[in-house]
Parts: C-alpha cells; sequence; structure tokens
C-alpha cells in the first residue's frame, strides 16, 4: 500500500449549542463516548432564600466545545441535548487550537477574568512576555483606563478579557 494513500484523519474544535442548563450533561455522554470535550467552567456565589453556596457553573451559558472528525459529525449531532453546531452558511465553523488552549490556561490559572459578548474594535496586537500565559497572542482594548488582554472567540460571540499587565505591542 502506498504511504501517501493514507489520509491522515484531522481532528477540529467546534463549538455546539446545547439545550439551557445541559451542558454538564451533555459534556457527560460525550466523555461517555470517548469525545474529546471541553466545557469551561467558573464558580460562582449562589444565593438561595436559606443559604449562599458555591456552584461551578458554565463559563457560556448553552455551549460546550468539542474536537472531532468529519466521521462523528452527525454521530455527535445526535447526542440528546446538543441543539445544533455553530456555522456559518450551513457549515459548522472550527475553533483554532490555539483559542481552545488559551481559554484552557486562562481556567486552570483562576485570574481575574470576565466574559463579554460585545463586539470590540481592533487595537494593538499583543504578546504576553512573562508569566504562565507567556507567548499567548491577544489584542489590547481600553476599558476604564486599563488595558485588557482580550481573547476572542470569533464562532460563538463571545470574548474573554483579562487584567494584564506584562505584555508587549507586536
Amino acid at each position: 500500500m502506498n504511504p501517501k494513500s493514507i489520509s491522515k484523519i484531522e481532528y477540529y474544535w467546534y463549538a455546539a449549542y446545547t439545550k439551557s442548563r445541559n451542558e454538564k450533561k451533555v459534556f457527560q455522554l460525550l466523555q461517555k463516548d470517548n469525545i474529546e470535550v471541553y466545557l469551561p467552567l467558573q464558580k460562582k456565589l449562589k444565593q438561595w432564600s436559606d443559604r449562599k453556596k458555591w456552584v461551578e457553573v458554565p463559563l457560556f451559558n448553552s455551549y460546550i466545545f468539542i474536537k472531532i472528525s468529519s466521521k462523528e459529525y452527525f454521530s455527535v449531532l445526535k447526542t440528546p441535548g446538543i441543539v445544533k453546531f455553530i456555522s456559518f452558511e450551513g457549515k459548522a465553523v472550527s475553533i483554532p487550537e490555539s483559542q481552545i488552549t488559551t481559554l484552557q490556561k486562562i481556567i486552570e490559572g483562576q485570574i481575574e477574568f470576565e466574559i463579554s459578548s460585545e463586539i470590540f474594535k481592533k487595537g494593538d496586537q499583543i504578546r504576553i512576555e512573562s508569566g504562565s500565559f507567556s507567548g499567548i497572542y491577544g489584542e489590547v482594548i481600553e476599558i476604564r483606563e486599563n488595558k485588557k488582554f482580550l481573547i476572542r472567540i470569533e464562532p460563538i460571540g463571545y470574548s474573554v478579557l483579562i487584567n494584564m499587565n506584562l505584555v508587549k505591542k507586536i
């Protein structure tokens, strides 16, 4: 067999829209099927009438990130709780691996960040020079006179803003 005739299966990250409050359920179902899946969570203090409690909630309501090849596309879409893949002109939009990796670093680093669905104007391109985010590229914007590091996840229309001091204009 000619080695050139063997095609390598390529896997890409996609954002899937889930039914309301089904993100964790979908995450567990996909993990059971050995699908690589990422559900960014954040801790929030919830208030009930009789108590307060810290709970983990999805960072992006109704979104989950799934790494699949074209072979798994339709079977994953049939997973209970998944409504659709985020698409443009009828085709699922892949998310660059670097954006998922950056998002994972942000969540694991437990640094101060905020989520925004606001559309920002393009600013200076930056690169973080030191710390656990060294080498990560982003975009600088001005908010309340503080520089923020912006990671934009285009397909779902959200941006992650991080307070950063150690950036270098590129």
